[in-house]
C-alpha cells in the first residue's frame, strides 16, 4: 500500500466531476496560482460516460478519451475506484484495476461519483434483470436483445418489459420497438410494456407533458401498465402484484436510484436517495474539506424550495460550482454560491419525436420533430466535453455559467 497526499482530489469523471476539475484548474489559473494548486482525478478510466444516451446503441460515442483535455488544463488522472473515504483522516482508499491498493490524501475533495440504479431484493431481479443504468449494462443488454434473433419466435422471445414509466423507462422503452424490429425482423409482432407502479405513466414529470407521452408510446406501440408493482422475476418474464404474468425474454429495470454508497460515509444529513444535504456552496456541513457535487448532492436550487434532481443538466452546474469552490477554498478566494433557477426537460418519444419543457411545473413548449432536433443536439454536441483547448475549456468552466438560457 502506497500513501499521497493531494492538494484537491476530484472523485469521478463524470458530467459534474469532469467540470469539477475544469473549473478547478480554472479558478487556480485565474489567481496565478498553478504551482501551489495540485488537482487529481480519480475515477476507473479518463473518460466521460454520456448516461443520458444509454438507451441508445451508438456506444463507441458514448465514453469520450477526456485524457487530452485534462493535460490540456494541468488535471492528473489516477485510474482506480475509490473503496472507501475518511473524512476524519482526510484520505481515501483506491484499488486499481490490478487490484493494488494504495491511499490518498486531500486537503480538499470534490465527491462526484454519481448514483446507481436501485435494485431491491425482488426474487430474481439479481439473475434476469438489464439495465441502461452503466455503459457495460447498456451493451450486455443490446448483446442479449440482438442474441434473441437466434432463437424461436415465441410471444415471450419477442416481449420486452420495461420496470418503470419515469425518464429512463420511458425514453427506453419509446426506443425498443424500433430496435427489436430491426434485431428480429421487420414483420416481428414485437411487444414493449411498460409497468409502472403509481396510476399514470411519468409520475415525477407531472401532468403537464403526460398527454404528449401517452399519445406517442401508443404510436410506437407501447403498452402501458400502471398501478401495477412487479413482485417476481424468472427467465420467461415477470410476475405482478395483482397475480397476473407477462411472459418475456427481456426484463429491463429502469426505476429509482441511489447516491453512490461512498456519500453515505460522509458524516451528516442524507436524504432519501443517499445523497448529502449541502450547503448553498455545496460543502458537506459536518466535513469542510469535502464538497458534493452531481448525483452525490442535495442541494437547492433556488430559494423556493426546489432541489438539484438526479440529472446531467443540474449535475454539469453543480460540477462547475464545486469544483471552483474546493479549489477557491485552498486557495483563499470568495467562495460561490450554486444556483440554479431555470429547469427543463427534454424528453425522447422515439421515431415519433420528443417532447420539451420549461419550469418546475413542466409546462410544454416544443413536441414532435422539432423537439427531437433539439434532443439530438442536447444528446449528440451540449452534453459533451469541450476541446482539448486550456482557453475553450477555461471559458466554459465558470461557476457561474448558465446551463440552461
Amino acid at each position: 500500500m502506497t500513501h499521497a497526499t493531494y492538494d484537491l482530489l476530484i472523485a469521478g469523471s463524470g458530467f459534474a466531476g469532469t467540470w469539477a476539475a475544469l473549473a478547478a484548474a480554472r479558478a487556480r489559473a485565474a489567481a496565478g496560482r498553478e504551482r501551489d494548486l495540485a488537482i487529481t482525478m480519480v475515477s476507473p478510466a479518463p473518460c466521460l460516460p454520456i448516461r443520458p444516451r444509454f438507451y441508445e446503441t451508438a456506444f463507441e460515442e458514448m465514453a469520450p478519451d477526456i485524457t487530452p483535455l485534462l493535460a490540456a488544463v494541468g488535471v492528473d488522472h489516477r485510474a482506480a475506484s475509490i473503496e472507501r473515504v475518511d473524512t476524519a483522516a482526510q484520505t481515501v482508499d483506491l484499488v486499481d484495476s490490478g487490484g493494488t491498493h494504495a491511499t490518498l490524501g486531500y486537503g480538499r475533495l470534490v465527491l462526484a461519483t454519481g448514483s446507481t440504479v436501485s435494485r431491491p431484493a425482488l426474487p430474481g431481479l439479481a439473475t434476469y434483470a438489464f439495465d441502461v443504468d452503466q455503459l457495460e449494462s447498456a451493451r450486455a443488454l443490446d448483446r442479449h436483445l440482438r442474441a434473441l434473433a437466434q432463437a424461436p419466435t415465441t410471444p415471450a422471445r419477442d416481449t420486452v418489459v420495461v420496470v418503470g414509466g419515469g425518464f429512463t423507462g420511458i425514453e427506453t422503452a419509446a426506443e425498443l420497438p424500433g430496435r427489436l424490429r430491426s434485431y428480429l425482423g421487420e414483420d416481428v409482432a414485437v411487444r414493449v410494456v411498460v409497468v409502472e407502479q403509481a396510476a399514470a405513466i411519468g409520475p415525477d414529470l407531472g401532468p403537464g407533458p403526460r398527454p404528449v407521452i401517452e399519445s406517442a408510446l401508443a404510436a410506437s406501440g407501447v403498452e402501458l401498465r400502471t398501478g401495477a408493482a412487479v413482485t417476481a422475476l424468472d427467465a420467461d418474464g415477470v410476475m405482478l402484484a395483482d397475480g397476473s404474468r407477462i411472459a418475456a425474454a427481456t426484463v429491463v429495470w429502469t426505476t429509482g436510484a441511489r447516491a453512490s454508497a461512498l456519500a453515505a460515509g460522509i458524516p451528516g444529513e442524507h436524504d432519501a436517495w443517499g445523497r448529502v444535504v449541502v450547503d448553498r456552496n455545496l460543502r458537506a456541513p459536518l466535513c469542510p474539506q469535502v464538497f458534493l457535487a452531481g448525483d452525490t448532492a442535495h442541494a437547492a436550487t433556488d430559494d423556493a424550495g426546489n432541489v438539484a434532481l438526479m440529472s446531467c443538466q443540474h449535475a454539469l452546474s453543480l460540477g462547475r460550482v464545486a469544483g471552483y469552490n474546493a479549489a477557491a477554498d485552498l486557495l483563499g478566494l470568495p467562495l460561490h454560491p450554486y444556483s440554479q433557477a431555470k429547469y427543463v426537460t427534454c424528453l425522447d418519444l422515439g421515431p415519433w419525436g420528443a417532447v420539451y419543457t420549461e419550469g418546475w411545473q413542466r409546462e410544454v413548449v416544443m413536441a414532435g420533430a422539432e423537439a427531437k432536433a433539439l434532443k439530438r443536439s442536447i444528446n449528440t454536441e451540449w452534453i459533451y466535453p469541450p476541446p482539448a483547448d486550456r482557453e475553450a475549456a477555461f471559458a466554459l468552466a465558470a461557476p457561474d455559467h448558465v446551463i440552461v438560457p
